[in-house]
């Protein structure tokens, strides 16, 4: 039997709360989304004041960062250096946009966060924290 690691539905809520106490620290209203190591969603939030599109655009950040094992940024980066359009993958969920960050776990990927609605570097840093407070541990 093959046995995968997986976030597990108790940790996607902590990180969702966790960013949540973030944004509120800082006056802002985002959307988070959390993933399986498949890039499927567990869990997902859209702050009342989140503009709707940071919905999509969260859950498509925490999808790349899990399938793609690497920050959405990273991808981001890869796709501009190596000249490669969003549809070379020809899947619509990947994206480039920063604020996506891989769920890692014992030197494997078990999921992954993705927030949208402040600056990527913003969202990004939110995602970090909020992967340190649930998993430092």
């Amino acid at each position: 039997m093959y046995q995968v690691g997986k976030v597990s539905s108790a940790e996607a809520l902590k990180l969702i709360g966790r960013s949540v106490e973030l944004a509120e620290k800082i006056n802002k209203h985002i959307a988070i989304a959390v993933t399986g190591p498949e890039g499927e969603l567990i869990s997902f939030l859209r702050m009342d004041g989140a503009n709707p599109a940071s919905a999509q655009i969260a859950q498509s950040k925490a999808y790349t960062s899990a399938r793609d094992c690497k920050s959405s940024k990273a991808q981001g980066d890869f796709m501009r250096e190596a000249n490669r359009e969003q549809g070379y993958w020809t899947d619509h969920r990947i994206t480039g946009f920063g604020g996506g960050l891989p769920i890692i776990q014992n030197e494997k990927v078990i999921g992954g966060i993705g927030i949208s609605g402040l600056s990527e570097e913003e969202d990004e840093r939110i995602a970090r924290e909020a992967i340190e407070y649930v998993y430092a541990a």
